[in-house]
């Protein structure tokens, strides 16, 4: 399966802003982005204007990369939330919430998507009672994601639910730090979204 496999803090650095792929090394001074503040590459610290495709080419980017899915995932995405009713954007970015992977980070279970991904592929948690080892799972308003007994006293899921304290509570999800169990209560309004990207330069940038 296609997937990146080259330095995340590189992606941190293009984007110009922490974009939290490490997961607790993006809390801490060694964050590469701390001492080179500034594109990667040769030519990295020269100046360069964006132009408009550049601007919108780069929020893009920039909402790919926080959630961690491939360019032909992410167009399939913006497909499919310009055929729902309301805002494509706003739409866009509630699908990308709903993933599974998304969802087991929020709820503090993983201290990155990243690692969220690679424990749903290996099965550590359940849907409504049913193991689901599937990322790109879209979380439906009401499902209750559970750690699977086996994996309960894996120190992974305790070190992240004890500095989960530290994002932020998401009032979409209602969790149980003890049962190590969450309630996807209903999909996120789009002003609730800690999000740094506008999403209106990406419709326009597929709209052309």
């Amino acid at each position: 399966m296609a997937r990146y496999t080259g330095p995340v803090c590189k992606q941190c650095r293009r984007e110009g802003m922490k974009l939290f792929l490490k997961g607790t090394k993006c809390m801490t001074d060694k964050c590469p982005l701390e001492h080179r503040n500034y594109p990667p590459g040769q030519h990295g610290q020269r100046r360069v204007k964006l132009t408009e495709y550049g601007l919108r080419l780069r929020e893009k980017q920039k909402l790919r990369r926080i959630y961690g899915v491939l360019e032909r995932q992410f167009r399939n995405y913006f497909y499919r939330a310009s055929r729902m009713p309301g805002l494509t954007g706003e739409n866009l970015v509630k699908l990308l919430e709903s993933r599974l992977d998304n969802v087991v980070y929020r709820m503090g279970f993983a201290s990155s998507r990243k690692e969220a991904r690679q424990m749903v592929r290996h099965g550590h948690f359940m849907v409504n009672g049913r193991k689901v080892n599937i990322p790109s799972y879209l979380v439906k308003p009401g499902d209750v994601i559970e750690v699977r007994e086996k994996s309960k006293n894996m120190v992974r899921i305790q070190e992240s639910l004890e500095l989960a304290e530290h994002r932020g509570v998401f009032p979409w999800l209602d969790v149980d730090p003890e049962a190590k169990r969450g309630t996807f209560k209903a999909v996120p309004q789009f002003e609730d979204i800690p999000l740094p990207v506008d999403v209106s330069l990406i419709v326009e940038l597929y709209s052309k």
